[in-house]
């Protein structure tokens, strides 16, 4: 059954020209869409080592396959570019409505290269595109932007993603909004839309595109839906959302609290799903998703759609941060400004660090509350101490002191969880094609939040690889990480909406092939198994707290861990794929083994 439409659209900057070209069908065959597909393509069209703020950066945005249609939870928009946080490839989803849009205008897939001398934001409409100035949205905040836009369009109907100040000003940690609150948040993003000065994208698409045997098609997806989105598996996602890991994570001694510092936090109530629950309005779902994750929240005045928990944690707990209204606060600052409250929330907890170290007296200190809101703005515009928190946790250590607890690798800021306390977490971050993520691997799943010894390397590799296989497969198709999927899963649910059998061996071959991919462009880039490490703090300071008190990484246990996850992958001791497994993956004319 075909899913795609054939077309790409590729913009130039530049020269203010557009055309459509046709889809890679080849490329898709082996890499599907969404991540897979734009990481094909833009390590197809960069040279190495070029300048990630430079014109020769690529943004591509391509949606998932699923995208547009009436299957549930399968509607995120992938957006690709070459890191100006960590030189790595990137790719950061955001979910909604866009992703369908791109669809129905016709697309599977949009590349925007060369950059603007002046600010513009591009109007499409289907493979139309109209370039317009846009000196008058520069400075605006991003839901400034929408509104603004949908005024002087006169249409509601477009949809709509956007940079503010940060992105502007080239903070390497910017992001993209849509829909006010929907972010692709992650590695800056909006830096490299900044830098090519596009503030904004509106597109409309009233073009559509065609499935195979639609009746036939609505009726598996209502079946499947049925089946597969309403149940206890996925329940949670509707009735407390991702909140729900603060208190699963304080309780299994995971809650980074006071930059990593501790893993509980004794206040961890206040900021909890059922605070959050408290305060509901309403709720609002992705393009045909019957989840309905997103909930709007009202306190003393403070409207969002939020907080998430990687917000809570990270620019919460972590900060020493216990009051509700000032996270949301917060977490909504920065989406009007467009940073990512991950990286953000960890530069903050460092420099409160370095300060109560007496290190360096950035003027803030954990549970300070005044100032923390005021750092977003400064961040933002580069002013004040904003200038050098723009830069990162990565760059600020290296200039005033403290790497072994500057949480980050490959430049990129920790996540959420507290690697000490489940060992297979510190092995996710630090080969995560991106830089720290969770989203590639969860092992903590299985680890703290499950029946697997959190504080043992053995079998943490295998667990890794197939995790991250896994979500490589599920970025590229489009599937919401809500969806607890497996191979065995993924294979029946390709049989039933694509009419492509697959066994759970061969899908896993197919995500081990998008995943060697970005491995192969960080290659390019000089990245090697030096970049593959967490900083020192993980391996020296044992926990102080909690269920994973008196917890470390012993470095030797961790170098065997990351030996074996090589050695599983085919890789050699420095990371690099050996010729019969890129032979094995039809990788082979795309790197070059010396």
């Amino acid at each position: 059954m075909s899913i795609y439409t054939g077309n790409i659209l590729r913009i130039n900057l530049s020269y203010e020209k557009f055309n459509l070209e046709k889809l890679n069908f080849s490329w898709a065959e082996n890499f599907y869409g969404g991540k897979g597909l734009g990481f094909r393509y833009l390590i197809e069209e960069l040279a190495p080592k070029i300048d990630p703020l430079g014109k020769d950066n690529k943004l591509i945005f391509f949606p998932g396959i699923f995208s547009g249609t009436p299957l549930s939870s399968s509607s995120k928009l992938c957006i690709i570019t070459k890191s100006p946080a960590t030189q790595t490839i990137l790719d950061s989803s955001v979910g909604g409505f866009l992703a369908s849009e791109i669809k129905f205008a016709g697309l599977d897939g949009i590349i925007v290269e060369g950059s603007s001398i002046k600010p513009v934001f591009l109007e499409i409409i289907n493979a139309e595109v109209k370039f317009h100035k846009a000196e008058f949205l520069w400075g605006l905040s991003t839901h400034e932007v929408e509104y603004k836009l949908r005024e002087t369009l006169k249409d509601d109907n477009y949809k709509i993603i956007s940079i503010g100040a940060a992105g502007e000003n080239l903070v390497p940690y910017s992001c993209l909004t849509t829909e006010l609150y929907r972010q692709a948040g992650r590695g800056g993003i909006g830096a490299v839309m900044g830098s090519k000065k596009l503030k904004a994208i509106a597109i409309k698409g009233t073009k559509g595109f065609k499935i195979d045997r639609p009746k036939e098609f609505l009726k598996k997806a209502q079946n499947y839906i049925n089946k597969k989105s309403l149940n206890k598996n996925n329940l949670w996602a509707y009735t407390d959302g991702t909140p729900i890991i603060i208190s699963m994570a304080n309780s299994s001694g995971v809650l980074p609290t006071r930059n990593f510092q501790m893993a509980t936090f004794r206040q961890s109530e206040k900021i909890n799903s059922q605070s959050i629950n408290q305060k509901l309005k309403k709720r609002k779902a992705c393009f045909g998703c019957v989840l309905a994750c997103g909930k709007f929240i009202e306190i003393d005045g403070v409207k969002i759609e939020g907080p998430e928990y990687e917000t809570l944690s990270i620019a919460g707990s972590n900060c020493g941060i216990s009051d509700l209204k000032a996270i949301s606060l917060f977490n909504k600052i920065c989406d009007q400004y467009g940073l990512d409250t991950i990286s953000l929330g960890n530069t903050i907890a460092f420099v409160m660090e370095l300060t109560e170290r007496n290190m360096y007296d950035f003027g803030i200190k954990f549970g300070d509350q005044e100032n923390y809101l005021k750092i977003p703005e400064l961040v933002a515009k580069r002013k004040g101490i904003g200038e050098v928190l723009a830069q990162g946790v990565r760059a600020i250590s290296e200039k005033y002191g403290g790497r072994e607890f500057a949480m980050q690798i490959k430049g990129l800021e920790f996540p959420g969880y507290e690697p000490r306390g489940s060992w297979g977490m510190s092995l996710a971050y630090a080969t995560s094609d991106r830089g720290a993520c969770h989203l590639r691997a969860w092992p903590i799943g299985e680890e703290a939040f499950g029946d697997l010894d959190p504080f043992t390397i053995e079998g943490k590799a295998e667990l890794v690889i197939k995790e991250q296989n896994l979500s490589a497969l599920k970025s590229s198709i489009g599937i919401c990480d809500f969806w607890s999927f497996d191979f065995k899963d993924l294979a029946k649910f390709l049989e039933l909406f694509l009419e492509e059998k697959n066994t759970s061996e061969e899908l896993f071959k197919k995500g081990e092939r998008i995943w060697n991919l970005g491995r192969i462009f960080n290659l390019r880039e000089g990245f090697r198994r030096k970049d593959d490490y967490p900083p020192e703090r993980i391996f020296k300071d044992p926990l102080p707290n909690g269920k994973a008190k008196g917890k470390f990484i012993p470095k030797a246990e961790y170098d065997k861990m990351l030996s074996e996850y090589y050695n599983l992958r085919a890789w050699n001791e420095e990371g690099i794929p050996n010729l019969e497994k890129l032979k094995e993956l039809n990788l082979e004319t795309l790197w070059k083994i010396s």
